[in-house]
């Protein structure tokens, strides 16, 4: 959805007449009305990966913040498959993916959100065996849908579009993406744009499609260096990152992590507006995270202990000399999930060692750290809703707490025993989590 600019209200109705008092009052209250009616549709959808423009938000309210397997537990339905891959919600629909264990049958299933009755799965088959890494199968990304149409990226095998009654609308066969650590980027449906990272591989480019038939509407390239799979001194590289939309001073822009650098791009045309260095560290050119944007800056966290960056958004081409704020290059974690910015503070979860982390994202200081309560490392990306963090971990534990600049304020630690790397969904008052064996909903009593 396009980021809205709610108009300021009148103040001062003390000199009009009664029937333009009376209008204004009538404005006022549909203005109201209407700005609760998008908030209800915002709470009510999480279209994409880390929800509405990727930032990991969720305006629900009313949010569960304690269950288990046996409890707050709305429904569970079986959906098998070491899926790393994330749910999304839209439209009272519930979509994610799974495929076997060899990449030959790649699928997209579409849930009743009420009730978690399987309503469809459409199944695309490939008849190559690619490389992937055995903690990254080949159900390694999540969906995109806008409430009347679904994409799905399947890599090698293919971009493919529906409709909510699960009828192919169009295909796009974008070439061959291979990696010895498998794919992992989701598209995202931004103002009448279906938007996708390709890669990692060869050749890496990002994509914009016109929904309605999958037909190409521009086409950014990315240098590769070496092979696509290690750079030009033999280090590995690649990037898994799915690109924000973020709006500032009024222009919006693309925001993606490439392996060595984060290029900021016209929505509408494609074209490179800026680009950062500083993601290549000693270990390789690596990205697993989104970019983080905290007002006008970014927070880029390169992957496989890799270098964290913070830079202003500002200026055209290259601005790494005249918008880098810090570059953090020793004692970096291992960083697979995605982070938020709260109050101004970024909060990360992270892989190993399996901490959590409060991070000044104007200066990169450490505010805090504390080890994770379940004991199991974090794949998952944080999301936000009614005022609490949650994240969930390797072993299906989902830790909520509070947003605190001094300490880790745990609010609850829930445990469904099943793995998982998916990040959760909020929705309506509702948690939705994919584990390798189910999709489940929570919900209160």
């Amino acid at each position: 959805m396009t980021p809205r600019e709610i108009p300021d209200s009148p103040s001062n109705l003390e000199n009009g007449t009664p029937v333009m008092n009376k209008i204004l009052a009538t404005s006022l209250t549909l203005m109201l009305v209407l700005q609760q009616s998008a908030a209800g549709i915002a709470g009510s959808e999480w279209p994409a990966f880390r929800g509405e423009n990727g930032t990991g938000l969720s305006t629900a309210k009313d949010v569960p913040t304690e269950w288990s397997a046996d409890s707050n537990v709305a429904w569970k339905t079986a959906v098998e498959g070491n899926c790393n891959g994330s749910p999304v919600v839209s439209a009272g629909h519930v979509f994610v993916t799974s495929a076997d264990k060899e990449g030959k049958e790649r699928r997209l299933h579409c849930l009743d959100a009420a009730s978690g009755k399987q309503l469809w799965v459409q199944t695309v088959s490939f008849d190559k065996v690619l490389p992937t890494h055995e903690t990254n199968l080949y159900a390694g990304t999540t969906p995109a849908a806008d409430g009347k149409r679904v994409v799905v990226w399947h890599a090698s095998a293919g971009l493919y579009c529906y409709d909510f009654a699960g009828k192919e609308l169009w295909n796009r066969q974008l070439g061959e993406f291979r990696h010895l650590w498998g794919y992992g980027t989701s598209p995202v449906i931004h103002d009448g744009k279906v938007i996708l990272h390709t890669g990692p591989g060869k050749s890496v480019f990002i994509i914009a499609l016109n929904p309605e038939n999958g037909e190409t509407l521009w086409k950014f390239d990315e240098p590769v260096e070496g092979d696509g799979e290690h750079n030009a001194e033999k280090k590995y590289m690649g990037s898994w990152s799915t690109p924000v939309i973020v709006e500032l001073n009024g222009k919006q822009t693309v925001v993606c992590s490439m392996s060595t650098r984060v290029v900021g791009l016209d929505p509408k045309s494609g074209k490179l507006q800026w680009s950062c260095e500083g993601l290549r560290g000693d270990r390789g050119d690596l990205c697993y995270t989104s970019p983080v944007i905290a007002g006008d800056i970014c927070v880029a966290m390169g992957g496989y202990q890799g270098p964290a960056i913070g830079f202003r958004m500002q200026g055209e081409g290259d601005i790494t000399a005249t918008g880098t704020l810090w570059r953090k290059t020793e004692g970096n974690p291992q960083r697979i999930g995605s982070a938020v910015v709260v109050d101004g503070l970024l909060y990360q979860v992270n892989a190993g060692p399996n901490t959590i982390q409060c991070i000044d994202p104007a200066t990169g200081e450490l505010k805090w750290q504390a080890r994770s309560p379940g004991g199991a490392a974090f794949w998952s990306s944080i999301v936000v809703a009614d005022g609490l963090l949650y994240s969930t971990d390797q072993k299906g534990g989902t830790l909520v707490f509070r947003p605190n600049a001094e300490k880790l304020e745990r609010v609850a630690m829930n445990k469904l025993d099943e793995p998982t790397n998916s990040t959760p969904a909020i929705v309506d008052g509702q948690v939705f989590i994919r584990t390798f064996g189910n999709v489940y909903c929570i919900r209160k009593p």
